[in-house]
């Protein structure tokens, strides 16, 4: 399916599975018009507000820039200023004609985002965090564990398709039953002005997020105790998760192997999800990583019968 599977090898043959996603929300091509306007469908989930005035790249025989267009508020009728923006009121303007368009361009090609990373005091801020920083921790999670012992064979899982069904872990699950899964994912932080204290989910600066539940996951209360005894023994700062909407790969860690696995995840506080301006703190990033590495060095550590 296009999961990429690294493995490193314990003193165990029990399996270990860590999934971080390498997709991205995005778009695919459903039509060219007569004036080489592009329509298109969403893959991932997408607030259409979101889309106002942003570029895109359109992925096909050469890669395109383009606009997100939409009627313009000067000639709407007043009822029309009103209502909400649904996706199907946008199309991408190539600032070409059809005719050259179609030179480059077919349905069924990929659309994405176009947004650069940049650092802001100290967080990083780009389109897509969700979920390449999960990506940038497991890798550096493989670099820490690469001249250490390790209790388990550790399957580290860079997985496809998570934003349209969790396909690609679901597939890898499947074929490694794993004994242990461990999710890497963004999380909400609705720490912003006017959000009540009981709807923040996450906060940024306060560290890992040691899932508890989502909608598509109960993590097993094991992993959730054992991630949280590594985190206090290691001063890493962290903070408990309850999501009630939206769900991670960790659902197919848990349910899709042979076996089962005992399952958790560890979240990164992230502002904007789904936003071209996704945020999160470099300090969390920096626990999230020490959390998954001391855990899967001690996970032999942990009475797992209970």
């Amino acid at each position: 399916m296009g999961n990429l599977i690294a493995i490193k090898k314990g003193k165990s043959k029990k399996r270990v599975m860590v999934a971080a996603h390498l997709d991205e929300i995005g778009f695919i091509t459903t039509h060219i018009d007569d004036d080489g306007f592009l329509k298109f469908h969403t893959l991932g989930g997408f607030d259409p507000k979101t889309l106002t005035a942003q570029r895109v790249i359109v992925h096909g025989k050469k890669d395109l820039v383009g606009v997100m267009g939409a009627k313009p508020i000067h000639v709407m009728q007043p009822d029309e200023r009103n209502k909400p923006a649904k996706i199907v009121d946008y199309f991408i303007d190539l600032g070409m004609d059809k005719e050259e368009v179609e030179k480059y361009v077919s349905v069924g090609d990929p659309v994405t985002r176009e947004r650069d990373l940049i650092e802001m005091g100290n967080c990083v801020n780009s389109k897509s965090i969700d979920n390449r920083v999960s990506v940038y921790i497991l890798l550096e999670t493989l670099r820490a564990l690469k001249d250490k012992e390790v209790p388990y064979d550790i399957y580290g899982v860079f997985t496809v398709q998570e934003e349209i069904g969790l396909r690609g872990a679901i597939n890898a699950a499947g074929h490694i039953n794993p004994d242990f899964g461990l999710g890497l994912d963004t999380t909400i932080a609705y720490d912003l002005p006017g959000a009540q204290s009981f709807e923040k989910i996450t906060s940024l600066g306060k560290g890992a997020a040691i899932k508890i539940m989502d909608a598509s996951t109960i993590c097993d209360t094991r992993m959730v105790a054992f991630l949280k005894d590594v985190a206090n023994r290691h001063d890493i700062p962290w903070q408990p998760e309850i999501l009630t909407a939206g769900g991670t790969d960790t659902a197919g860690l848990q349910r899709y192997g042979k076996d089962g696995s005992i399952a958790g995840a560890i979240s990164i506080p992230t502002r904007n999800l789904h936003q071209v301006i996704e945020m999160a703190n470099k300090e969390d990033i920096l626990a999230c990583t020490k959390l998954l590495t001391m855990s899967l060095i001690e996970m032999d550590k942990w009475n797992w019968v209970l």
